[in-house]
C-alpha cells in the first residue's frame, strides 16, 4: 500500500510530493485516510530551517487534521475502522508509539507520531480523538492544533474571570481562536494586535473589542491607554521575542500575566528587566494551551455543535495537496488565516 505525501527533503527548499510505501502497522498504530489538514506556522518554521538542525530529514509534516480510520493494529482501543477522527500533535490517552518510517525508492522517509500532509497516514493511537458524526470534517480539522492552543491558552492557562482584560499579540489562526475564547469567557477589553488589516478585521468579527495596528502604533502604549496601569492578561502568538517583550510590558503589576504561545526561531533570545518580576508580573509558557484532549476536545466539539465556535471564518482558502508550498507561502505572508489542505474530502 502506498500514500502520496508532501515531504521535507531539504531545509529551505520546497516540499516534494512523493509516493511512499506504507509499512506494516506496529502495535498501537492506526492507519488513517486524511480528509483535511490545517497548516501551522510550525511547519513553516520547520521547512525554512528556523527550528535548528534537522536530523530526521527527509520526513513528513503536518500535525492537525481530520480523517477516517482505515485500519487498527494490535492494542488499539481508542478508535475503530470506519470512525471519523481528529488528528492532533497533543497527546491524548491511548498507546504512545514512536514515529513510523515510510520508504521511497528503497530509502527511508521518517515521520513522527502524527503527520497529515499525506493521503494515508500511520498515526499513534494517542494522537487521535473520535469526532462526533454531526460535525463536519472540514471545520473540525482545526481542533487538532489551532483551536486547542488558542482556546486552551485562555480556558486552561490564563483562566480569566468575566470582565478581566486580555491583549492578544498576533492574530493568526491561534491568536484568532484565543480572541474567540476570550469573547466566550466575557473578557473586557479584548485587544487584538497585528500588522495586517485583514487579520484585525476578522479579530473584530470574532469578538475583539479593540484592535491595534502595530505597524503604525505602539501596542504597549495603546493597551496602557485602554487599561491604565496595565491589562490583566496578554498572550503572544506570533513567536517573536520583540512581541513577547511587549506582551510582558503591557500587563499590570501585582498579578498581571503574560503567556507565551509562539515558537521563536531557533537561537533567538528574550531580554527582560528582572525588576518587573519584583513588581509581581508573571510570565508563563504553555504546551499547546495546556490541553487534556480527552477532557477538552469534546468541549470544543460541543461549542461547535452549539454554534458558539464558528471555524469557517478562519478557513477562507483551500488548497490541494499539490499546492502545499503555495499554502506555506501564503501563511507566511499573511495571505491566509489558516490554510486548509483538501486531501480526501467526503
Amino acid at each position: 500500500m502506498k500514500t502520496l505525501a508532501a515531504v521535507l527533503v531539504e531545509l529551505n527548499k520546497p516540499l516534494t510530493l512523493l509516493e511512499l510505501e506504507i509499512p506494516p502497522l506496529a502495535p498501537g498504530q492506526v492507519l488513517v485516510e486524511v480528509a483535511y489538514s490545517g497548516v501551522c506556522h510550525t511547519q513553516v518554521g520547520e521547512a525554512r530551517g528556523r527550528r535548528g538542525a534537522d536530523k530526521f530529514l527527509p520526513h513528513c509534516l503536518g500535525h492537525e487534521g481530520t480523517g477516517i480510520v482505515r485500519e487498527c493494529s494490535v492494542g488499539v482501543t481508542r478508535v475503530k475502522p470506519g470512525q471519523r477522527v481528529i488528528l492532533s500533535w497533543i497527546n491524548a490517552s491511548g498507546l504512545d508509539v514512536p514515529g513510523t518510517q515510510y520508504r521511497h525508492d528503497g530509502r527511508p522517509v521518517n515521520a513522527g507520531g502524527v503527520t497529515t500532509f499525506q493521503s494515508l497516514s500511520v498515526v499513534s493511537e494517542n494522537r487521535l480523538t473520535p469526532l462526533p458524526d454531526a460535525l463536519p470534517l472540514r471545520e473540525a480539522s482545526l481542533i487538532g492544533c489551532a483551536v486547542p492552543t488558542g482556546f486552551g491558552v485562555v480556558f486552561n492557562s490564563a483562566q480569566p474571570r468575566p470582565g478581566q482584560g486580555i491583549a492578544i499579540f498576533g492574530a493568526g489562526g491561534i491568536g484568532l481562536c484565543a480572541v474567540a475564547a476570550a469573547h466566550l469567557v466575557g473578557c473586557w477589553p479584548i485587544v487584538a494586535v497585528d500588522i495586517r488589516a485583514n487579520k484585525l478585521q476578522l479579530a473584530k468579527q470574532l469578538g475583539a473589542s479593540h484592535t491595534v495596528d502595530a505597524s503604525s502604533a505602539d501596542p504597549v502604549a495603546a493597551v496602557m491607554q485602554l487599561c491604565p496601569g496595565g491589562i490583566d492578561f496578554s498572550v503572544e502568538c506570533a513567536g517573536r521575542p520583540a512581541l513577547m517583550k511587549q506582551a510582558f510590558a503591557c500587563v499590570r503589576s501585582q498579578g498581571g500575566t503574560a503567556i507565551i504561545v509562539g515558537n521563536a526561531p531557533f537561537g533567538e533570545r528574550l531580554d527582560l528587566d528582572p525588576r518587573d518580576f519584583n513588581q509581581g508580573k508573571r510570565l508563563l509558557g504553555t504546551w499547546g494551551g495546556d490541553n487534556v484532549p480527552d477532557r477538552d476536545y469534546p468541549r470544543y466539539c460541543r461549542l461547535m455543535s452549539a454554534g458558539r465556535l464558528n471555524l469557517s471564518l478562519l478557513l477562507t482558502k483551500e488548497y490541494e495537496l499539490a499546492e502545499i508550498n503555495q499554502a506555506l507561502d501564503d501563511l507566511e505572508q499573511g495571505l491566509a488565516f489558516r490554510p486548509l489542505i483538501r486531501i480526501n474530502p467526503s
